[in-house]
């Protein structure tokens, strides 16, 4: 088999979904993404996962369809592991980004999490909350692969999770893994996508989106790159940028772990966590 055969998908999925012509338009760790015909010959998007499930995007799609704002991406029709959404053609705002336009980006950003929150649906007591996602963070150790700084660092972040988790304000439906890359322009402006669909505290909505986008070269290492974006951030969201900027410290730590599955060695992304903790100091976060 070849891989244009690979990348086919099951013509039983398209029939179902009522929908022809697919085209590969991307591929990913969990899924394949296509553009297809409905069938007034209006394009859509058709996200098919691998493997069984959703991976942990399951309650993220729920978030999406349930979401009462035009800034979420219409969802269309699931079927098994495949999903049939509104086609968005772009830029995204990740784009904008690597295209030197980061403030635009970062105040589009901003609009399209506000409006999220104004319309957040009410979440079911079976999706994965704050507490449960950090778990990897506040369970990993340093190794002696770890330098000192790094070590240091990666137990503040931890400290700072159990901080914000302790003291959050109040739980609502969050997106979950808002950033640069997973808002694209549609037919009606820039809509949000790939939701994880998590509970917890507004001001980690764009915690990862300090962490984004990829390929913006030494931006992501500009301390005053991130405090525009946090005052930006802030403002719209109407959060703590103390916490808001604890959180994406916190995130950045997450992140490190999950991809050292919990023993933490030497990661690129130190650099990052050691801007973000100490302008999150700076702010006038302290843990508890």
């Amino acid at each position: 088999m070849g891989e244009a055969d690979r990348d086919r998908p099951d013509p039983d999925v398209l029939t179902s979904l009522g929908v022809t012509d697919p085209e590969c338009v991307a591929r990913t760790p969990i899924a394949n993404v296509y553009r297809v015909l409905r069938p007034d010959r209006s394009p859509a998007a058709l996200k098919i996962y691998h493997g069984p499930g959703l991976a942990n995007e399951g309650p993220g799609l729920d978030y999406l369809a349930a979401s009462r704002t035009t800034a979420a991406v219409k969802i269309y029709r699931r079927h098994g592991q495949a999903v049939l959404m509104e086609w968005l053609p772009g830029p995204s705002l990740g784009d904008l980004v690597r295209d030197g336009r980061e403030d635009e980006a970062s105040k589009c950003l901003a609009d399209v999490a506000r409006h999220l929150h104004a319309n957040a649906p009410e979440p079911p007591p079976d999706w994965p909350s704050l507490e449960t996602w950090f778990g990897a963070l506040l369970t990993a150790s340093p190794t002696a692969r770890c330098s000192e700084r790094a070590r240091r660092d990666f137990i503040a972040a931890a400290d700072f999770a159990r901080s914000l988790l302790a003291s959050q304000p109040r739980h609502i439906a969050l997106h979950g893994d808002l950033h640069h890359d997973n808002v694209r322009l549609g037919p009606r402006g820039w809509f949000a996508f790939d939701a994880k669909g998590i509970v917890g505290d507004p001001c980690y909505e764009l915690a990862n989106a300090f962490r984004n986008p990829k390929g913006a070269g030494d931006l992501l290492r500009d301390a005053d790159v991130h405090r525009r974006r946090a005052s930006i951030w802030t403002a719209a969201l109407g959060v703590a940028e103390d916490r808001l900027l604890a959180w994406a410290a916190a995130k950045c730590a997450l992140s490190i772990a999950w991809r050292a599955k919990g023993e933490i060695g030497a990661d690129p992304e130190f650099s990052l966590l050691a801007i973000l903790l100490d302008l999150a100091r700076r702010a006038g976060f302290r843990a508890d």
